[in-house]
């Protein structure tokens, strides 16, 4: 059974993988002339939705908010939980209002397809070099003073057990917050790990199905500015993690007994 269930799960990655091809080849000579002059650059975030779109039609994903907190005035910090390529893809049509660009590690240039939109449009981040580093922290004040918001996803990378179980925070989300004088907006993806595993999990499931996530409490310019480094991360950390506690209490079930 368990090898059956692989095999469909590989077999609808690669309709997912053909789906995403499509529509960013399809998509592309727009994004190419949006990219003609800055002052259009934001445009592309409209053609971005129209792509979440499709893929949440094409795919067969029903995207749904379980519980939302009023957000910002913009612009601020997206932190979310990562266990699923869908979180990238889904973001833009889960919100809308205010444009926004990933801030992401710099492996995903590797990706043919993806790369040619990330290294354009999203700002990477070369984990291992610490004058890219402090290019992209620059880059990332940047997208901010001229009115984006920065989607930014903490842990760093997909957590390879427990998912969803988030790993630890990594700083630099709340090293630009601070920075920038910005509010933080957590958000919680609970079911996208069970839609679309990571591609290298040869067993890791993948199917149509709803996808749910949480917009919990915003973190204010106030809280931001008074509270130190680990305190924010700590406050962030918790309020992404409390809707995971919700609908996953058996990864939880030990804690109390550490």
């Amino acid at each position: 059974m368990r090898i059956f269930r692989g095999l469909v799960g590989n077999l609808w990655k690669i309709y997912i993988f053909l789906v995403f091809s499509f529509f960013a080849i399809l998509l592309y000579p727009f994004f190419r002339v949006v990219l003609l002059k800055k002052s259009w650059k934001k445009m592309s975030f409209k053609l971005f939705m129209i792509w979440s779109w499709l893929m949440r039609i094409f795919c067969f994903y029903i995207v749904r908010c379980v519980e939302k907190e009023a957000l910002p005035e913009g612009p601020y910090i997206i932190a979310a939980n990562h266990t699923s390529y869908l979180d990238i893809f889904f973001m833009y049509s889960m919100l809308p209002k205010h444009p926004f660009v990933f801030l992401g590690k710099s492996e995903i240039l590797t990706y043919p397809i993806i790369r040619t939109y990330f290294k354009n449009l999203n700002i990477p981040v070369f984990r291992f070099d610490r004058k890219k580093v402090g290019v992209s922290f620059q880059l990332a004040l940047e997208a901010i003073e001229e009115g984006w918001s920065l989607v930014i996803f903490p842990e760093g990378t997909i957590p390879e057990v427990d998912i969803p179980k988030m790993m630890p925070f990594k700083n630099g989300a709340f090293k630009i917050a601070k920075e920038a004088n910005v509010p933080i907006v957590p958000i919680t993806f609970t079911t996208n790990h069970l839609l679309f595993s990571d591609p290298t999990m040869v067993f890791g499931p993948a199917r149509p199905g709803v996808s749910r996530f949480y917009i919990g409490k915003y973190i204010s310019k106030e809280l931001v500015a008074q509270k130190s480094f680990t305190e924010l991360k700590e406050l962030c950390f918790s309020r992404v993690e409390a809707p995971l506690k919700k609908e996953y209490p058996h990864l939880y079930s030990n804690e109390g007994n550490a």
